[in-house]
């Protein structure tokens, strides 16, 4: 759960400096923790507790005494991790004076790891390096790798790639290779593909909450106070809509003179159900950024950004065994019936004089 929310934490300061136009590096301090993004941060100081940045040039050098969780173009580390470190970008290093207490998940474009690492290493890339003593076992999927003169694996390597290994004389594995090829692109598993439908389809999602936050930014604002002020009755509202809609729409086919009628309902029900699903999301967007009590969480950017991370958000729980399903459930009926009750306060503050 800490590392959950903290990651929670990354995505909104990431996706806020990217509605920003400057390259100011911001930081800030929660507790023993600290979140810094900015175009080139870097953090040179101690941290006691957790850190968490983004941006597109990102620089470790410090001290860290709890995880390191982190997202850019490039990110290098030459300070240490008390506990595990999770990072991704386009290149990821992890320099020969870094040391990594725990475990490290590593992905990028390209990986290299040549300090140390006191756990298991997870690592993805079009090609990664390993030049460096890893106590745990080693886990990679890449392109290419390639076992540098000063790789010392305690554990076993288990490698999934598409090239053979590149090993270096002196490199050492105590545990022993487990190399699979890739299959090919038309091999792969329905998992693989389902895997890819759910992150373009939670993209579009994304995509679609930024655009309505940023287009009607009063009306996204009542939505999410709608949702958060009168929950109950938005369970309530949604869930009658959601069972009485494909029963009026069945009755009004019966009939001739509402068929017209019936099958304009049978376009706005599947778009009902979606706006509803992103309305929940927009909501939590809002209750995240309202966590960070600064005067730049009233401009549209900061509020599209945060909307289409709550809807990541939803998405991501709504992997969760047994309980993510119904979490969905009940947050696209309480969407469904926030935006009916938003649309209906609309309407009628619109109708008096």
């Amino acid at each position: 759960m800490r590392t959950t929310l903290a990651l929670v934490s990354l995505l909104m300061l990431g996706c806020g400096q990217a509605a920003r136009a400057d390259d100011e590096v911001r930081q800030r301090r929660f507790g023993a923790d600290l979140f810094a993004a900015g175009s080139s941060p870097y953090v040179g100081q101690a941290v006691k507790g957790d850190l968490i940045v983004a941006g597109g040039d990102v620089r470790i050098a410090a001290a860290v005494g709890g995880d390191v969780l982190g997202a850019g173009g490039q990110i290098s580390l030459d300070g240490s991790a008390a506990r595990n470190a999770r990072m991704a970008g386009g290149r990821i290093v992890v320099g020969p004076a870094a040391r990594i207490e725990g475990n490290a998940s590593l992905a990028g474009g390209r990986v290299e790891v040549r300090g140390a690492i006191g756990g298991y290493l997870q690592a993805a890339g079009g090609k990664v390096l390993i030049d460096g003593p890893v106590q745990g076992d080693v886990y990679v999927g890449a392109g290419a790798l390639e076992l540098g003169p000063g790789a010392r694996i305690a554990g076993r390597l288990r490698y999934l790639g598409g090239a053979p290994l590149q090993r270096h004389e002196a490199a050492q594995v105590a545990g022993g290779v487990e190399q699979r090829e890739m299959p090919p692109r038309k091999e792969r598993r329905p998992r693989e593909v389902a895997g890819a439908v759910f992150g373009v389809w939670t993209l579009g999602l994304m995509v679609l909450a930024a655009v309505l936050v940023g287009a009607l930014p009063a009306f996204a604002a009542r939505l999410s106070d709608t949702e958060r002020a009168r929950f109950g009755w938005s369970l309530l509202v949604g869930f009658l809509a959601l069972a009485a809609a494909p029963a009026a729409i069945v009755l009004l086919l019966v009939t001739v003179v509402g068929i017209p009628l019936a099958l304009l309902a049978l376009l706005a029900y599947p778009l009902l159900l979606l706006l509803g699903y992103v309305a929940s999301g927009i909501a939590l967007g809002s209750l995240l950024l309202g966590g960070l009590r600064t005067a730049r969480a009233a401009r549209t950017g900061w509020r599209a950004a945060a909307g289409a991370l709550g809807v990541l958000v939803l998405a991501l729980v709504a992997l969760v065994p047994w309980i993510g399903p119904f979490v969905a459930l009940a947050a696209l009926i309480a969407g469904m019936g926030a935006l009916l009750l938003a649309l209906a306060s609309s309407r009628s503050a619109s109708a008096q004089p």
